[in-house]
């Protein structure tokens, strides 16, 4: 397998795995917009997490800056897979800064609210598998894999 190949593929996997990402973030924000009740599993750390200060900046629930990221992850890998260069650039400047987001996040609910909610740790284990991807893509230089 040439690393091209495995490099498309390696953008394939991170346009699927993006998906799962937007789902989730989609779900919180359009429960965020609409201020329907969140099935959480009846977990009431996912209702503190989910209705604290952090969950918003300003009026724009922080899942739609997700929806944002998720899609724009999917685009930019998308268009990788389809060999456009300055692609990868931006999926992996759109990966990095969902990593330092989600890092800020997670510091939140553990120092600050002692709370954890369920789809933001799904989130936040989306973002760090996306991370994970995006340092295992090879250089963007063709040579033949052994």
């Amino acid at each position: 397998m040439t690393v091209s190949r495995f490099r498309t593929i390696i953008y394939i996997v991170v346009a699927i795995v993006s998906l799962a990402g937007l789902a989730d973030a989609t779900y919180l924000s359009v429960q965020a917009l609409t201020g329907e009740t969140l099935g959480c599993g009846g977990s009431p750390d996912c209702f503190r997490v989910l209705g604290s200060s952090y969950a918003r900046i300003g009026r724009v629930p922080v899942a739609l800056f997700g929806v944002l990221a998720y899609f724009s992850a999917f685009t930019f890998a998308t268009f990788a897979a389809f060999g456009y260069a300055r692609a990868r650039t931006s999926l992996i400047l759109t990966i990095g800064a969902m990593f330092l987001g989600t890092l800020w996040l997670l510091y939140n609910q553990t120092f600050l609210l002692h709370a954890y909610c369920s789809y933001c740790l799904f989130s936040a284990a989306t973002t760090f598998l996306l991370a994970g991807l995006g340092i295992g893509l090879p250089p963007a230089r063709d040579r033949s894999v052994s």
